[in-house]
């Protein structure tokens, strides 16, 4: 089979994400899949109306509902003054570092990960820079920590949202809580000992000195006081409704969507709000799914894979295929693939929770492998001048991905 030109353009996509420069232009990761999608398009590869339905709805609605909410709580400078109340108690680089894991994977559970990044971000710069932490730990700490925290929840990445919404999926909080939970807790402890093996010197036994973060904007904070709230009860809610089946398939959308309504209806600041979210990965996203669905079209990937003769069912094979699958053109266009070979097959359980934790550790390896880290990257580069080089990422990336694969592959294939 000719490779088409739609598989040509993924692939040329992501060299070019990989390179980021073209002489003297420096390209952004969202405008390089919106020309993909652009050129997919205009040369007939996938029509309008296709393009339309391979767009998933639920996931465009999560991102920019829990958007909203992540950029009121860094404006108001609400989360930065909860960090501070929590990460005071910690008076050592070990503990802070622990915390550090623990809390930012928690939050990345219920939080999206890529709004975890934008939120975390200034928060382990600011420890970095007042308790004199090299930030490179703390940079990695917090990649590591919201990559592997989300795989434990349907709503932690995008990926695992349309996993969740496949419907391959009964109760999906309840499916992924009691599959990835326990695993994931012990990854994020591996994730702190190599961390420690790596950044020796860093953790010494000088007490840290937590200095106070006072509140932006109290008005603002009030609102998203009630909208954390809000997302909590949305959560509960929702796993109530799985346990007890009062509603089918109700969409994950309802629990970004509700706890942004306080901002949207009360805040005076909701216009610029709006404005200021992340819409380029809102793009990066719609683009991204009208390239996959041309991929998809053309029958490339589902020759490349009968190629193979790949189990694509078996539990170390989705955990192999899209670990190193979503290196090359990352994990959400990679779970896209893999979701369509698998309507063709009989789903289990730990096919699914394998594609989850696969596609999503896939993070843990490159800079590359994960939006999260690209956000965490450049926004230290950006704003405080601290940078995480490739290599930096990977030396320490790459041991991390292979003892988390070993630890849900020994969990998934009991």
């Amino acid at each position: 089979m000719l490779v088409p030109l739609s598989a040509i353009v993924l692939a040329i996509s992501f060299v070019l994400i990989a390179v980021r420069q073209i002489g003297n232009i420096k390209l952004q990761i969202w405008q390089i899949i919106l020309g993909g999608a652009i050129v997919v398009l205009a040369t007939g590869q996938i029509s309008l109306g296709a393009a339309a339905s391979y767009v998933n709805p639920t996931v465009i609605v999560f991102l920019v509902g829990i958007f909203i909410l992540g950029e009121a709580l860094t404006r108001s400078g609400y989360i930065q003054y909860l960090a501070c109340r929590l990460f005071r108690h910690f008076r050592s680089v070990d503990s802070l570092v622990l915390a550090v894991l623990f809390s930012m994977g928690f939050a990345s559970m219920f939080m999206l990960n890529d709004t975890v990044a934008i939120i975390g971000t200034p928060i382990v710069m600011l420890f970095a820079i007042k308790e004199g932490i090299n930030p490179k730990l703390m940079l990695l700490s917090l990649a590591f920590a919201i990559t592997i925290g989300s795989v434990a929840s349907p709503i932690g990445n995008p990926q695992n949202i349309l996993i969740a919404s496949s419907g391959f999926v009964n109760s999906p909080f309840i499916t992924f809580f009691s599959n990835l939970l326990i695993p994931t807790l012990i990854n994020l402890l591996v994730a702190y000992l190599i961390l420690r093996l790596f950044f020796k010197r860093e953790f010494h036994n000088k007490p840290l000195v937590h200095g106070y973060v006072g509140i932006k904007d109290r008005e603002l904070a009030r609102l998203c006081r009630f909208s954390l709230a809000l997302l909590g009860i949305s959560i509960l809610s929702y796993i109530v409704i799985e346990i007890f089946g009062f509603i089918r398939g109700l969409s994950f959308a309802y629990i970004a969507i509700i706890p942004a309504l306080p901002i949207l209806l009360f805040s005076k600041k909701r216009v610029s709000i709006v404005k200021q979210i992340d819409w380029s990965t809102v793009v990066f996203f719609i683009s991204l799914f009208v390239l996959v669905g041309s991929v998809w079209q053309s029958g490339f990937f589902q020759y490349v894979m009968n190629a193979l003769h790949l189990d694509v069912n078996y539990v170390s094979t989705v955990l192999i295929v899209n670990v190193v699958g979503s290196q090359f053109i990352s994990n959400v266009p990679m779970v896209l693939l893999y979701l369509k070979l698998l309507a063709y097959t009989h789903v289990t359980t730990a096919t699914d929770m394998a594609l989850a934790a696969g596609s999503t550790i896939a993070g843990n390896m490159f800079i590359l492998g994960a939006a999260s880290n690209v956000i965490i990257v450049q926004m230290a580069e950006r704003r405080y001048g601290s940078s995480l080089s490739f290599l930096d990422f990977a030396k320490v990336g790459v041991v991390v991905t292979v003892l988390n694969v070993l630890v849900y592959w020994a969990f998934l294939s009991i």
